[in-house]
């Protein structure tokens, strides 16, 4: 009689209805493995942690170029006067 093992698959309650794109990324295996159990006694996985790191990194640049833009438009406004070092401090 042989072994058989069989691999559990695991299915996420995602349903991708855009195409998404595998990447492969390089780390350290043991860093990769705390990951997953961190990802695991989150409830979630080492993939999703990932999409949502994706989203608040891309989310930055979104945030820095509506800054800029925000400042670019304030360039204009004068306070009618230049403020002593003690009034701006103020709250």
């Amino acid at each position: 009689m042989h072994d058989v093992k069989f691999r559990s698959t695991r299915h996420t309650g995602f349903v991708y209805t855009i195409c998404v794109k595998n990447v492969s990324l390089s780390a350290d295996e043991d860093l990769i493995e705390q990951a997953r159990l961190v990802a695991k006694s989150q409830h979630t996985t080492l993939n999703a942690k990932f999409r949502e790191w994706l989203l608040h990194y891309t989310a930055q640049n979104g945030d820095r170029q509506a800054f800029n833009s925000l400042m670019t438009r304030l360039a204009r406004v004068r306070a009618g006067r230049s403020f002593k070092r003690d009034e701006m401090n103020e709250r």
